[in-house]
C-alpha cells in the first residue's frame, strides 16, 4: 500500500503540469483532493463537455447563506488537472478537507490559515525578496519533466519543524484529511495519490498519528446543513487583487503558460499587440519583434531559461507602450489578469431562483459576461421591455447585474434605457440569499417590495418601492406600496421629505405610461402630496440660514421638474404657490433669486419685472454678499438671459462695478461659483455684449479685396465634401 503526497500551490501552471505528469506516471487507483467532501457527488459534472473552467464549487449553509465559500478551479489549477486525470483514467476521486458543514458551524474567527507565509523563508534563502517571484521562477515557469514534489515535501517538513503544531481550525482540517486517508486505505485502495496544499504534506506523511488522536480533535464538532453546486468563475476573481486568499497575481499569464506549448513569449506579445490595436494604438509587427528580442535578452541577462512575466511586462512597457503606464494597466487588466468567464452545464443543480434566472436570461439572450458592456433598450419593443423588467427586478433583489448611473445622465428619453452590464460570480451567492423571497425572479421581487413597505419605513424608501414596482412591472405589489405611500405621505409633516419624494412619483407615472400600467391611483397620491407641499412651503422657507436655503432651492428645482410630468393642472398649482412665495420679503436671497428665474422662465415674470427685482436686490444699500447670493440663485438656470437681455446685463454690470474694492474679495468666491458654471461660449458671448455697453462693438477686420486664387483652391475640397461637381 503506497501513498503519494503531491504538495502544490492551489493555482499555478508549473504545479498543474507537474501533477498531470506525476499522476500519469504513478497511475493511482484513487485520487484524494483538498476540498469539501460535500462536493463528491458533483465530480461527475466535470465529465460534461459543457463544463469549461474557470469554475468554482459553491457551498453554503442552507439556513444562513451568509456562511458560504468558493473553491475555484482554473485549467491551470493542479486540482483541476487531478480531476481531469481521474476522469480520463476512470479512477474515483474523493475530496478530503474538513467538511463545510463543520466549517460553517464554527465561529468565523476560528478559520485562521497556516502561520505566516511559508514561502517567504524559502524565497529569502534563494536570494529573493518576493516570495511570489521566487515560486513563479522555480515552480510555475518550469517546463521540464522533473518532479518537484519530493523537494517541496522536504522543504515544508523543514519549515514546519520550526513552527508550533497547528491548532484550532487548521488542526481539525489536517485531522480530517488523515481520517479520509485512513478510510481510503481501509476501503482497499493500494496506490493512493493525495493532491493538497504543500504546507499540509508533512501532516499527511507516514507514520500517521494514532486514529484516536484525530478522533479526539474532531469529536463533537457542530454541524450545519449545507448545499453545494458548481458556478462559473472568472480569472479576475482568481487574482490576489480580488481579495481571494489563495489568489495569484497573474491568472491570464498562467493560463497562457499552461496552454501554450511553443513560442510562449512571441505568442504572448502578439496578444499584447492585439489588445493595444483594438484601442486604435499604433503597434506594428516590428514593435512585436523588438519586444520579443528585449524580453529574451533580459531573461538571458538574469540567468533565466525563458522570459517570465517580469521580462515580457518590461518589454511591453518599453517597446509596445512607449512607457505609458495607462496602456500597461490596460494590458494587465485584459491579459495578465484576464477576463475569461467559465461555463457550467445546464444540468448542474441550482436553487430554483437561480435556475429561473438562467432560463429567463437565455430566453432574452442576455449573456453573463464579466466584461462591462453597454445595452441599449427600446421599451417600445417586447424584447427591450422584458429585458428592462428583468434587470429592474434583479436590482430590487440586490443583484446589480445592470447599472444605469452612467447612462441616466445622458439618456433621459422616456422610451429608451441604457444599461452597463457586468456579471460577477458573487451574484450566485446573492441569488441564494434572495431565494428566501421566492422561486422565480418576479415572485421574489414582488415579495421583496412587500417587505420594504411593511411597518413604518421612511417616506423615501416607500417612494422608491413604488417606483420599483412600475419599473419592474410588479402589479401584485403595487396596491400595497401605494397604500403605504399614501399613509406615510399623510403622516409626514416634513415638507423637505415630501419634496424629495415627489420627483420619484412623477417619474413613476411616466414609467407606468410607457409600460402600459394604470397609474391613476399613483397620480392621485402625487396630487395630494403636491397640495401639501404647496401649503407647507412658506413655513419651510421662513427663517432658514444660507445652507438650508441652498438645499431648499435644490428641492424646489426637483419639484418643478416633477410637476411637468404630472400634467398642466399640477404645474399651474405649483407655479401659483411659487408666485405667492416670491412676494414674501423675508426670503433668503439665493432662494428668492431662484424663484424669480423659475417664474420668469414660466412666463409669469416679464423682462421688466425681472429687471426691477434684480435692481432691488443689487441696489447700493444691499450688502454685496446678499446681492451675490441672489445672482447665484437666479443664474443657476443658465446665462443666456445675459446674452439676449441688455437691460439685465446693464443691471449686473452696474452692480459689479459699484462693489467697493475692499468688499469685492469677500464676494469673489460667490461670483466665481456662479459665473464659473457658465459654458465657454456663454462667457464669450457675455463678454462681447458687455464690451458693447460702453462703446461700439469692435468690427472684425476684413480684407479689402477678395483673393480669388486662394479661394479657388478650396472649391475642389468643398465639392468633394458636398458630393457635387465644381
Amino acid at each position: 500500500m503506497t501513498t503519494h503526497l503531491l504538495g502544490i500551490r492551489h493555482h499555478g501552471p508549473g504545479s498543474a503540469r507537474a501533477v498531470a505528469a506525476r499522476l500519469a506516471e504513478l497511475a493511482p487507483d484513487v485520487v484524494l483532493i483538498e476540498g469539501p467532501p460535500e462536493a463528491d457527488a458533483l465530480v461527475e459534472f466535470t465529465e460534461d463537455p459543457a463544463m469549461a473552467p474557470p469554475v468554482a464549487l459553491l457551498a453554503y449553509a442552507t439556513d444562513d447563506v451568509s456562511r458560504a465559500a468558493f473553491w475555484p478551479f482554473a485549467v491551470f489549477s493542479p486540482e483541476w488537472q487531478a480531476l481531469a486525470y481521474a476522469r480520463e483514467a476512470g479512477v474515483p476521486v474523493r475530496f478530503c478537507d474538513l467538511p463545510a458543514a463543520h466549517t460553517f458551524a464554527a465561529a468565523p474567527d476560528e478559520h485562521a490559515g497556516p502561520p505566516g507565509d511559508p514561502l517567504a523563508a524559502l524565497a529569502s534563502a534563494g536570494g529573493y525578496d518576493d516570495p511570489e517571484r521566487w515560486w513563479d521562477d522555480v515552480v510555475e515557469s518550469r517546463r521540464d519533466d522533473e518532479s518537484p514534489f519530493e523537494v517541496i515535501a522536504e522543504a515544508m517538513t523543514a519549515l514546519r519543524e520550526d513552527e508550533e503544531p497547528p491548532r484550532g481550525h487548521e488542526a481539525r482540517r489536517e485531522a480530517h484529511m488523515r481520517s479520509v486517508l485512513r478510510r481510503t486505505r481501509k476501503d482497499g485502495f493500494e496506490n493512493i495519490a493525495v493532491v493538497c496544499g504543500a504546507w499540509h504534506v508533512p501532516a499527511l506523511a507516514d507514520p500517521l498519528p494514532p486514529a484516536s488522536h484525530d478522533q479526539a480533535v474532531l469529536k463533537g464538532l457542530p454541524k450545519r446543513k449545507v448545499a453545494c453546486t458548481w458556478v462559473p468563475w472568472t480569472h479576475g476573481r482568481l487574482a490576489t487583487a480580488s481579495g481571494y486568499g489563495a489568489g495569484v497575481r497573474s491568472p491570464g499569464w498562467y493560463h497562457h503558460l499552461f496552454t501554450t506549448a511553443e513560442d510562449v513569449t512571441t505568442r504572448w506579445l502578439a496578444g499584447v499587440a492585439a489588445v493595444l490595436r483594438k484601442e486604435d494604438l499604433p503597434v506594428s509587427t516590428a514593435h512585436v519583434i523588438e519586444a520579443v528580442r528585449l524580453a529574451e535578452t533580459l531573461a538571458t541577462l538574469r540567468g533565466r531559461s525563458s522570459a517570465g512575466l517580469a521580462e515580457v511586462t518590461e518589454a511591453t512597457r518599453s517597446v509596445l507602450c512607449g512607457g505609458d503606464e495607462v496602456q500597461v494597466e490596460l494590458v494587465t487588466r485584459r491579459l495578465v489578469v484576464g477576463e475569461r468567464l467559465g461555463e457550467v452545464p445546464d444540468r448542474v443543480p441550482q436553487p430554483p431562483l437561480a435556475a429561473d434566472l438562467t432560463a429567463t436570461a437565455k430566453r432574452l439572450r442576455l449573456k453573463k459576461d464579466p466584461v462591462v458592456k453597454e445595452l441599449d433598450l427600446d421599451l417600445r419593443t417586447p424584447g427591450g421591455l422584458e429585458r428592462s423588467k428583468l434587470l429592474h427586478r434583479l436590482r430590487i433583489l440586490g443583484i446589480e447585474w445592470g447599472s444605469r448611473e452612467a447612462s441616466a445622465r445622458r439618456n433621459k428619453g422616456t422610451f429608451r434605457e441604457t444599461w452597463a452590464l457586468c456579471w460577477e460570480p458573487s451574484f450566485e451567492v446573492d441569488l441564494v440569499a434572495a431565494a428566501g423571497y421566492g422561486t422565480t425572479v418576479p415572485s421574489a421581487a414582488t415579495a421583496a417590495v412587500r417587505g420594504a413597505v411593511e411597518g413604518t419605513p421612511p417616506l423615501d424608501e416607500v417612494t422608491t418601492a413604488v417606483e420599483n414596482c412600475l419599473l419592474a412591472d410588479l402589479p401584485e405589489a403595487l396596491p400595497e406600496a401605494l397604500a403605504a405611500l399614501d399613509a406615510r405621505a399623510a403622516a409626514d409633516a416634513d415638507v423637505a421629505r415630501l419634496m424629495s419624494a415627489l420627483p420619484a412619483l412623477a417619474r413613476a407615472t411616466r414609467y407606468g405610461n410607457v409600460r402600459g400600467t394604470d397609474t391613476a391611483a399613483l397620480q392621485t397620491v402625487a396630487d395630494r402630496m403636491l397640495d401639501r407641499i404647496c401649503a407647507g412651503l412658506p413655513p419651510a422657507a421662513h427663517g432658514i440660514d444660507d445652507d438650508a436655503a441652498a438645499r431648499l432651492a435644490q428641492l424646489v428645482d426637483g419639484v418643478h421638474d416633477a410637476t411637468s410630468l404630472l400634467g398642466d393642472d399640477a404645474k399651474e398649482r405649483w407655479l401659483a404657490a411659487l408666485a405667492r412665495l416670491a412676494e414674501r420679503p423675508s426670503l433668503p436671497p439665493l432662494l428668492a433669486g431662484r424663484l424669480s428665474r423659475i417664474l420668469h422662465d414660466a412666463g409669469l415674470f416679464d423682462a421688466l419685472d425681472i429687471e426691477l427685482r434684480l435692481g432691488r436686490a443689487l441696489t447700493p444699500g444691499v450688502a454685496p454678499a446678499v446681492g451675490a447670493a441672489y445672482v447665484e440663485g437666479f443664474f443657476d438656470g443658465g446665462a443666456l438671459l445675459l446674452v439676449h437681455d441688455e437691460g439685465l446685463l446693464r443691471v449686473i454690470d452696474a452692480w459689479l462695478t459699484a462693489i467697493p474694492a475692499d468688499v469685492f474679495t469677500e464676494v469673489l468666491p460667490l461670483l466665481r461659483r456662479t459665473f464659473g458654471a457658465f459654458s465657454g461660449p456663454e462667457k464669450r458671448a457675455i463678454g462681447q455684449r458687455a464690451a458693447g455697453l460702453t462703446g461700439a462693438a469692435r468690427a472684425v477686420p476684413m480684407a479689402d479685396e477678395l483673393d480669388e486664387d486662394r479661394a479657388g483652391r478650396v472649391l475642389p475640397v468643398l465639392a468633394t465634401l458636398l458630393g457635387v461637381g465644381v
